[in-house]
């Protein structure tokens, strides 16, 4: 039987950078899977090189449990690595490698535990679901979230594997990530009052997404279990310009709305768009600013008495719980399917993301027994 740590150093090779391929390691997953006797599906992204899969083990009938994790990792471009992103190094109780932590330890666990289960008198099913570019929005897992809608034996639990310590999380903020498209007219810089520029255009947006996360963060509601307890705006890509004595046409500015569960993301994207149009209106026509939405995906906010978050603090032995700052795709299993859902995994996300990115080899041993205790626990 291969180990947790064994399943992880194949993975970790597997170069798997959100929007490149990720059959490669789909397939070794799911020739493990069907070795052991266990069915699998694969789910297929539009281009057949990315894919999600899908497996289960146990009675028919619905219910059970079901891990879920994501197979790409972010780019190492621009990080200075001291080992081989794509090869796992081990030293002093760490195993290095990009998506050591976020979040190939986890999968690779979570494939052990579904070897495992193949022995086992379950009286529930084991469900495991992975998905390709989460790291950009979420975006594969949504063609397994139809197949799953239509599913006759749904899970009744999801476990997201993302990095918290093995501690049980139970919400995470929405996301809405948006582009403001600033269109202007050109003219030579020497008669720029004559022009509109695009550029000044996006940098009156800017400061009015400022002006949003100020009064957000000052008049706007608020969860204490987060680190940053409010709504947050952010504006992360500017582009826009050719040459300094033209003035530009166009400029584009990326931005998020990371939103808590209290506040509408519909009335915080409405007060974006009313910002826009008071920048627009004294514009020429065929100038202006318009918003398009990029990618979304809802928040979590289980609540503490939910029957999964007992269920899975009894299998970690934790009392505490928290919630994380960074999305997952635990918000569109709750939100699409209905299925109660947590965050429990091994690793850090401080961690995460960063050169040498690492697990320690004490989180791959405890999320072994965390699931080796589900396993129990759901047989006979």
């Amino acid at each position: 039987m291969l180990s947790s740590v064994d399943i992880l150093d194949r993975l970790i090779a597997f170069n798997t950078v959100s929007r490149t391929p990720n059959i490669g390691l789909i397939r070794y997953v799911a020739e493990l899977l069907t070795g052991a006797g266990i069915e699998c599906r694969i789910v297929e992204g539009p281009n057949g090189e990315n894919a999600n899969l899908y497996a289960k083990v146990g009675p028919d009938g619905g219910g059970g449990v079901m891990l879920s994790g994501h197979t790409d990792v972010v780019p190492i471009a621009g990080q200075n690595w001291t080992v081989d992103p794509f090869r796992m190094t081990a030293r002093d109780g760490k195993y290095y490698g990009r998506g050591t932590t976020d979040m190939k330890g986890f999968v690779a666990c979570a494939v052990r535990a579904m070897l495992l289960s193949a022995d086992r008198p379950l009286t529930k099913p084991l469900h495991l679901a992975l998905s390709y570019d989460e790291e950009i929005g979420c975006v594969g897992v949504r063609r397994l979230l139809d197949i799953l809608d239509r599913a006759p034996d749904q899970p009744g639990f999801c476990i997201v594997g993302e990095p918290t310590e093995l501690t049980v999380a139970t919400g995470h903020k929405g996301k809405i990530a948006a582009r403001a498209v600033c269109t202007g007219r050109e003219v030579h810089s020497a008669l720029a009052p004559q022009g509109v520029n695009a550029i000044h255009l996006a940098a009156d947006f800017v400061a009015a997404l400022r002006e949003l996360q100020a009064d957000l963060a000052e008049f706007g509601a608020r969860d204490l279990e987060y680190d940053i307890p409010y709504s947050t705006v952010h504006a992360g890509v500017i582009s826009g310009g050719t040459a300094l004595n033209i003035v530009p046409n166009h400029c584009s500015v990326d931005f998020e709305i990371r939103h808590l569960k209290a506040d509408d993301p519909a009335a915080l994207l409405g007060r974006v768009e009313a910002a826009a149009e008071a920048i627009s209106k004294p514009c020429p026509e065929g100038c202006g600013v318009v918003i398009e939405i990029v990618n979304r995906y809802p928040g979590l906010d289980t609540s503490a008495d939910a029957e999964i978050v007992s269920f899975v603090k009894s299998l970690t032995g934790a009392n505490a719980t928290t919630k994380v700052a960074f999305g997952t795709e635990g918000g569109l299993f709750d939100a699409r399917l209905g299925i109660p859902t947590v965050v429990c995994g091994p690793g850090s996300m401080a961690q995460g993301h960063k050169p040498d990115e690492f697990i320690e080899a004490s989180q791959m041993a405890a999320c072994d027994r965390f699931l080796e205790t589900l396993l129990d626990r759901m047989s006979a």
